[in-house]
């Protein structure tokens, strides 16, 4: 049995201009990213592409704005009162308050690649689709580590010799030995990553097949991961058989499970 209770700040003292202290979680969020552009970086040269950096860095921008204010989003939708967001609408931007819901940030990512791909096109939106989903699980190997580090996304209360007391949670509640279900993910997450790139090193490039492992093998684990974790959402009741995150997970999960069938017959 481990005891965790690390301070969520990196430093004591505020940042410049910021007025707040640098967080762990969000510089896991940005070191997550600053490697995801350079292994896009990377995959686009291996495409022969020569303006990489170009495509990547604005590729990039889209992409944190779309997830972050899609997590934002979805976490205000699915996980807290519907009232907050009418309430305060401009809670939808304060995303440093904390509350990203990764299911959200999946369909911001998804909208902000149609706009992308509309504006810049180069390849078709599915191409890219398969290029961003690489770096996709480093990112969220990153970003469940700084929940780990922030005792945020509880697993359930056990006795299994790995598990972890967490001394401060987020949500308050009692420190009692639980599942670190947030290290579950994060190295579930980069094993994706490191499958999907030698998938895309090793085999002639097909559109589809990437993305539907990702969405695939992401998802579906999420859905299991889920029976390990306290319910985070306000509005499903405890009589309810799944939680929020399993039932947000089944639409990715189907998604993913119809590129690979497309993949599959164009192949044929």
């Amino acid at each position: 049995m481990i005891y965790w209770d690390p301070k969520p700040e990196i430093f004591s003292y505020n940042l410049p201009l910021l007025g707040r202290p640098l967080l762990w979680y969000g510089f896991l969020f940005a070191v997550g990213f600053f490697l995801g552009y350079y292994v896009l970086v990377f995959c686009l040269k291996k495409r022969g592409q020569a303006k990489a950096k170009f495509y990547a860095e604005k590729l990039a921008f889209y992409l944190i704005i779309g997830m972050v204010l899609g997590a934002r989003l979805g976490d205000l939708l699915f996980y807290q009162s519907w009232g907050s967001l009418t309430q305060d609408p401009g809670a939808l931007f304060r995303f440093w308050e904390g509350g990203l819901a990764s299911h959200g940030g999946a369909v911001g990512i998804l909208v902000a690649l149609w706009l992308f791909q509309r504006k810049y096109g180069l390849y078709s939106w599915l191409q890219w689709l398969d290029l961003i989903v690489i770096p996709a699980g480093l990112i969220g190997c990153f970003i469940r580590v700084g929940n780990f580090i922030n005792q945020e996304i509880l697993g359930k209360v056990t006795t299994v010799p790995w598990a972890v007391v967490f001394g401060h949670p987020m949500d308050g509640s009692a420190p009692l030995p639980r599942h670190p279900v947030q290290l579950y993910e994060a190295l579930f997450y980069l094993g994706v990553f490191f499958l999907l790139l030698a998938l895309f090193l090793r085999k002639k490039w097909k559109a589809g097949l990437l993305s539907g492992l990702f969405l695939t093998l992401v998802f579906t684990f999420r859905f299991i991961i889920e029976f390990w974790k306290e319910e985070q959402s306000e509005m499903i009741s405890p009589h309810v058989a799944l939680t929020m995150g399993q039932l947000l997970s089944l639409p990715l999960i189907g998604f993913g499970l119809w590129l690979l069938w497309k993949f599959k017959r164009n192949k044929r």
